[in-house]
């Protein structure tokens, strides 16, 4: 027996010197070579000094109109996404300190007792109860690292969680500012479309006056009013867009259907040039997507150590102690304590799959991460030629607008002088009317560039 006893702690002290050890791999970020230069239109090169990256800005810094930082500001408190990703902030934490607490002892504290009542005829008998009291406590050493594997892939998974809401709240703030911008490009085609139809109205007026004079015909009439009503059948189009537009807005702003202001008259300025960009490396630390990717990588990683700490032996002790007798004042003292050690034999190849599989699943996130790095590099590359080629079309839909202005100017002085006909009106009327609205879809689309591009150098989760 003394033998025995003397084998089995010399196989606790030898499985003990062992504690500490970890069988995963250690993490290595894997080389994804980041170009030298962002490509702009034209395949420009462009860079700029890293300390000056508008993607290091607050949005309030980038975003100057009163209306929108209000806007954004609003639903940075109340939107619903972003109230959801910060629970499941909350939910890992929590699932890391459960994850965490198999490391430790677990104690449980004993306390039962029984007891009866015999009766034999007049006579009660009243037994003395057991009573049992006392503590139990069981602990499977971490000596491969199985736990604290487990725990670090649970705290990899939080740190995906909260660059998953650095990410919400990119998003966010964009969506806000795309909504806000589109709101203001419909407020100004609505314009438009009034300023049209007042001038077709008398446009209108005049052609009725001069049929009923007899120095026009009545098929102008018809015409000019084709002019009109194409104003008026525009119009409830846009307000509709307009309504739904704002409650779309409103629901971003976590609140119900209702009407947001939108008034500002230099919301579709031209963006600033030559905004800074940093250059490409600072992706990698900047934008929440890649850093979520890597955080899901390196947890991928620590789960092949999981993995691999299955196939080693685990020990478990447990002890039991405390005191038990008939009453409290006859308690004995007893203390037991037991281990065992289970070394997996024969699987069937599932400790084996499994390790496969966490390794197989390491690799599809290595190319997750490598594919979101690039994925970061076109975004920023598509911003940055959208700003210039829109710009040079916003240019040239400014000198359309002109030209098809002073054409129909033109074309209602010859109408009136008796030199043309409404047809003549109406081709060019319509087609002021088609490039003023071109006009501010194409400073819509320039303004959106600036928010793109904030976005794309990971801008708006600081």
């Amino acid at each position: 027996m003394a033998l025995a006893r003397k084998q089995v702690l010399a196989a606790l002290s030898l499985t003990l010197t062992l504690t500490g050890c970890t069988v995963g791999p250690k993490y290595t970020r894997p080389n994804v070579p980041a170009p030298p230069a962002f490509r702009g239109a034209d395949n420009a090169d462009v860079t700029s000094d890293p300390k000056t990256s508008i993607g290091d800005q607050q949005w309030s810094a980038i975003f100057h109109e009163p209306e929108l930082q209000d806007l954004i500001r609003t639903a940075l408190q109340n939107n619903y996404d972003l109230r959801i990703a910060a629970q499941h902030i909350l939910e890992q934490q929590q699932q890391v300190r459960i994850t965490r607490s198999q490391q430790f002892p677990q104690v449980n504290a004993i306390l039962s007792g029984a007891g009866s009542n015999i009766s034999s005829g007049a006579t009660t008998v009243l037994t003395s109860p057991p009573v049992e009291f006392g503590l139990s406590a069981s602990w499977t050493p971490d000596f491969w690292g199985l736990y604290r594997k487990q725990t670090e892939v649970q705290r990899d998974q939080l740190l995906a969680q909260q660059w998953a809401q650095r990410a919400v709240r990119v998003t966010l703030v964009q969506e806000v500012a795309t909504t806000y911008f589109q709101l203001r490009a419909l407020d100004a085609q609505l314009a438009v479309s009034k300023d049209a139809l007042k001038a077709r109205r008398d446009s209108l007026d005049l052609t009725s006056k001069l049929e009923t004079g007899g120095a026009a015909p009545l098929s102008d009439v018809r015409q000019a009013e084709q002019l009109l009503y194409t104003a008026t059948a525009e119009i409830p189009l846009l307000e509709q867009q307009i309504q739904q537009t704002e409650n779309e807005l409103r629901l971003l702003l976590g609140q119900t259907p209702g009407t947001v202001t939108h008034a500002d008259p230099s919301a579709l300025a031209p963006p600033p040039t030559d905004l800074p960009t940093g250059i490409p490396s600072q992706l990698l630390e900047r934008r929440p997507d890649i850093e979520q990717a890597e955080a899901q990588l390196m947890a991928a990683n620590a789960n092949i150590g999981v993995a691999r700490a299955q196939f080693f032996p685990q020990l478990s002790l447990n002890g039991e102690g405390g005191a038990a007798g008939p009453n409290f004042a006859n308690l004995i003292g007893v203390v037991l304590g037991t281990g065992s050690i289970t070394q997996p034999l024969f699987t069937g190849g599932r400790l084996r799959g499994q390790l496969e599989l966490t390794k197989a699943q390491k690799e599809e996130l290595v190319l997750n991460y490598q594919k979101t790095i690039l994925g970061g590099f076109r975004d920023v590359s598509n911003a940055l030629i959208a700003a210039q080629k829109t710009r040079d079309t916003r240019i040239e839909q400014e000198k359309l607008v002109a030209a098809a202005a002073d054409a129909t100017r033109l074309a209602r002085v010859r109408y009136q002088g008796g030199a043309a006909s409404y047809i003549e009106v109406l081709t060019n009327d319509t087609n002021l009317f088609n490039a003023q609205l071109n006009l501010v879809t194409a400073q819509q689309n320039e303004a959106l560039t600036l928010v793109q591009l904030y976005s794309a150098l990971g801008g708006g989760w600081q």
